[in-house]
């Protein structure tokens, strides 16, 4: 992964609005899911959301014309191995969805950017500079002073969100160096595509190999087979197959647009919709430490807006 920098496009302001957009659509799809999905099993809803989500993309490429060597391009490498990346974070994050509050989830998750820009600044050689240093670091700040109040995020279970943003981050560096041309039609369908598998399999898997009873009654949305699927549940999967469309189009047309670095800080974002949903749809009252939390990730993400653009005049001199 050493292609110089210099011959990717770096369009800011585009990659920035791309990803608040896919913060903000990871954020809604995070609600229903909490809300719904308690009587499916985690890779019911996977298999079932891809076997859905596959057909649905085909139909739009289809109808745009855009559908001709998509499946090839879909099945290259470097695609799947993103997927592989994409799917393995969302797993973990979703794994521990009911084990822990959905804000300490998500700060535990987005330790990402510590990742991103190590790999950016030693794998890649994109520079992050001063003040994306200072951005990304005072961003990780302002996701401990929200961790703080949760006790739940100190459990075994917020090690899975870390995991999963290990691999969140392997899988933007991935697109921004081997899948810079690839089509976005064709990321997506990859990752529906092993999105779909990993479901299946483990559902297979479980059914062949079922886990101790105790582990089923303690835990049926990890290890628990099927269950049937009423109309309720039926609606709320297909919401949530056009949530995953979205999700990984808006992804990776950020990652394209500009450097990972840069990208990743404007994902703390995703914490501010969740204390918007929390209040409207949960009831709870952002604090004044959550708040103090919230405005250190904004003034993170101004900070490493600010030194792209000087990186970006710099560059166009």
């Amino acid at each position: 992964m050493g292609d110089s920098a210099i011959a990717r496009p770096e369009n800011i302001m585009r990659g920035v609005a791309l990803i608040i957009a896919a913060a903000l659509t990871i954020s809604l799809q995070d609600v229903v899911f909490k809300i719904f999905s308690s009587e499916l099993s985690l890779w019911q809803i996977f298999a079932l959301r891809g076997i859905l989500a596959i057909p649905l993309l085909m139909v739009v490429l289809w109808m745009r014309g855009a559908h001709r060597g998509v499946v090839h391009m879909a099945l290259q490498k470097w695609p799947l191995l993103r997927a592989v990346f994409i799917t393995t974070t969302f797993l973990a994050f979703y794994a521990a969805i009911p084990f822990l509050s959905l804000s300490t989830v998500g700060a535990a998750n987005y330790i990402a950017p510590i990742f991103v820009a190590l790999l950016s600044a030693y794998a890649i050689r994109e520079p992050v500079g001063l003040l994306g240093w200072l951005g990304v670091l005072l961003g990780f700040a302002g996701v401990v002073v929200l961790l703080r109040p949760g006790t739940d995020a100190f459990s075994l279970w917020s090690i899975l969100p870390i995991i999963g943003a290990a691999f969140y981050a392997l899988a933007h560096i991935t697109t921004r160096v081997k899948c810079q041309d690839t089509p976005l039609p064709a990321i997506s369908l990859a990752q529906n595509i092993v999105m779909m598998s990993a479901g299946v399999l483990v559902s297979i898997l479980l059914i062949w190999a079922p886990s101790d009873a105790e582990f089923v009654r303690d835990y049926p949305y990890i290890f628990g087979i099927w269950s049937d699927v009423a109309l309720m549940d039926g609606l709320i999967l297909v919401i949530l197959a056009g949530f995953t469309i979205l999700i990984s189009v808006l992804l990776a047309a950020a990652y394209q647009a500009a450097p990972p670095a840069i990208i990743s800080t404007f994902e703390y974002s995703y914490l501010v919709f969740v204390a918007i949903w929390d209040t409207l749809f949960f009831g709870i009252t952002p604090t004044f430490t959550s708040v103090t939390g919230m405005a250190l990730i904004v003034i993170a993400g101004l900070l490493v807006l600010r030194r792209g653009k000087a990186k970006a005049a710099k560059f166009r001199r």
